[in-house]
């Protein structure tokens, strides 16, 4: 059943959706009502924890002898890219033997193998908010079909949540990288989805974090996504696959790093990314400014001074051009991507000053933005130029990663 509830966002109305962690809490509540009543409920009423209540539609019941039922939820993530929307999230409530409510995952849900996660190491990957909400309706359930019963005298059940595209769905998600195995997480804090959430990326890039600590390592790769992975394993010959995935998180990402304890990373970008860096840019997602240009041709007019003697008694650094600034700009701005930019920068000779000084402006702004905390190496890349700026310590940062990695 569609979440009519609404929030806006850059200027739209985007449409609320609701959590795996509440399907397989509203499936749940339905199975162990038509176990313990034997009657079919074609809907459910769910409170999730942000205090939005949802209406469900139960899909696919089957009654399994008395013994157990299961049933589903379709996933409605509302006008989130959600890559587990409209899938089936289904519960199967079993009798048992033993009191109390036990929780597992069964077909598609992920098991945890590594430690830093929310579950513990071979548990199903089903976090704490999903599992308090299936406790709390099965338990809503229960005392409907029998009001007033004594919890000792209440029947033991076995909840089992699956999901049957769930192995499929998790080759698309964060869950091979961080050491979930076999099918998707049952997630949810909130138990409602908000359209684009930020929230949700910083959850999982903490999650990456918190893994990479567990498992030792003492330097924090990162980047933001597989270009740079990419580039580092044709580059220099070695998997960065352990790299957290900032995307355009920069800035939280050194913020979690250094509050996770981290003390050094070794941070891979493209340029046309990282150079926003260099102007002192959180987040590099368009909708929060470009400015690349502006800060090339800022870069680019520090480089200009100091070899002209405005800045250094030296006098011009061998090879560039007097070019004359404003021209440079223009130039710059009718650049659309930054690999046209560095090509501008070369016609005058500065392309090499200028991306020493971009990249050391990089460090800089993310080790003030870890405060002091962090030391933070740095190595900017294009696809098509290949490597263009590294700073001192990055080498031995990446000598310190191989051996951490092997």
């Amino acid at each position: 059943m569609e979440l009519n509830a609404y929030i806006e966002k850059d200027g739209k109305k985007l449409r609320l959706g609701y959590t795996t962690g509440s399907c397989a809490a509203a499936a749940a509540k339905a199975a162990a009502a038509m176990l313990l009543t034997g009657q079919a409920v074609p809907q459910v009423r769910l409170r999730t924890p942000r205090g939005l209540d949802l209406i469900l539609d139960i899909e696919d019941i089957c009654f399994e002898k008395g013994e157990a039922v299961s049933c589903a939820v379709r996933k409605d993530s509302g006008d989130d890219p959600d890559i587990t929307n409209h899938a089936l999230i289904y519960a199967r409530a079993a009798r048992s033997g033993k009191p109390g409510i036990r929780i597992d995952g069964g077909e598609g849900v992920g098991r945890v193998t590594r430690p830093g996660l929310d579950q513990p190491v071979g548990s199903a990957a089903i976090n704490s908010t999903p599992r308090r909400m299936i406790t709390e309706a099965v338990l809503e359930a229960m005392d409907s079909a029998a009001p007033g019963q004594k919890a000792a005298d209440a029947p033991g059940l076995e909840i089992t949540i699956f999901v049957p595209r769930g192995r499929e769905l998790a080759a698309k998600t964060f869950n091979p990288k961080l050491g979930i195995t076999g099918g998707i997480s049952i997630l949810g804090t909130s138990g409602i989805v908000e359209p684009m959430s930020d929230r949700a990326l910083l959850d999982t890039i903490r999650a990456q974090v918190r893994v990479r600590r567990e498992e030792g390592l003492t330097v924090l790769p990162a980047a933001p996504g597989n270009y740079g992975k990419n580039f580092f394993l044709e580059k220099y010959g070695f998997s960065l696959e352990t790299a957290v995935t900032s995307s355009n998180f920069v800035y939280d990402t050194v913020q979690i790093a250094a509050d996770e304890g981290f003390g050094r990373m070794l941070f891979v970008g493209h340029i046309g990314k990282l150079v926003k860096v260099a102007g002192g840019i959180r987040n590099t997602h368009s909708q929060y400014g470009d400015h690349r240009m502006e800060i090339l041709a800022d870069l680019a007019e520090c480089v200009i001074a100091r070899s002209s003697g405005e800045a250094s008694p030296q006098g011009a650094a061998k090879g560039i051009t007097q070019a004359p600034v404003q021209v440079l700009r223009r130039e710059l701005a009718e650049c659309v991507v930054t690999e046209e930019a560095v090509g501008i920068l070369k016609k005058y000779g500065l392309d090499r000053e200028v991306l020493a000084l971009m990249t050391r402006r990089i460090q800089k702004v993310m080790q003030d933005w870890s405060q002091g905390r962090m030391q933070v190496e740095v190595v900017v890349f294009s696809n098509a130029l290949g490597e263009l700026g590294r700073t001192d310590r990055a080498e031995a940062f990446m000598r310190v990663l191989r051996e951490e990695t092997a």
